[in-house]
């Protein structure tokens, strides 16, 4: 899909406040509300806005724990990879997970309360699959959070 100025005008907004109405976004973007709209739902139709959220205060929620959990394993078949899948999908406290190139296999992003919560983590993770290793990386201070997806790397139509 070719995003021209307007529609990454219109995705800005969004991706700091998805709450906006639409005649504030329209003002904001400095068209009428009925051509915001149609981008907005031909933009939502071919999958370029995925979903809208609120983003919630870790603090607020006794989520005040992040750990980077780096895992390896010496299995990259079919039926282990969707037995850890299916096991990360099942826990909620996982906030991403990627598969990676390199030494590490995977990372996962993990939201948890305190060290207890990471140890319960732990030991549900680890006996879901085998692993080679697993290492956390714990995260004391956050210096920079973003959902925005820069949109500097869109080609003009």
């Amino acid at each position: 899909m070719k995003l021209d100025q307007t529609d990454r005008k219109i995705l800005r907004e969004l991706q700091e406040d998805a709450s906006l109405s639409l005649g504030e976004l329209a003002g904001r973007v400095g068209l009428s509300q009925m051509p915001v709209w149609r981008r907005v739902r031909r933009m939502e139709d071919e999958g370029v806005i995925r979903k809208r959220v609120a983003l919630v205060s870790p603090h607020a929620v006794n989520a005040r724990v992040t750990a980077f959990v780096m895992l390896k394993t010496s299995h990259h078949d079919a039926d282990w990879f969707e037995r850890f899948s299916d096991a990360v999908a099942a826990m909620p406290e996982v906030m991403e997970f990627h598969r990676l190139s390199g030494s590490v296999d995977f990372l996962l992003r993990v939201a948890l309360p305190d060290l207890d919560g990471y140890r319960d983590f732990y030991r549900r993770l680890i006996g879901a699959v085998d692993f080679v290793d697993v290492s956390t990386a714990f995260a004391f201070e956050t210096l920079k959070q973003t959902t925005a997806l820069p949109l500097d790397f869109v080609q003009d139509p």
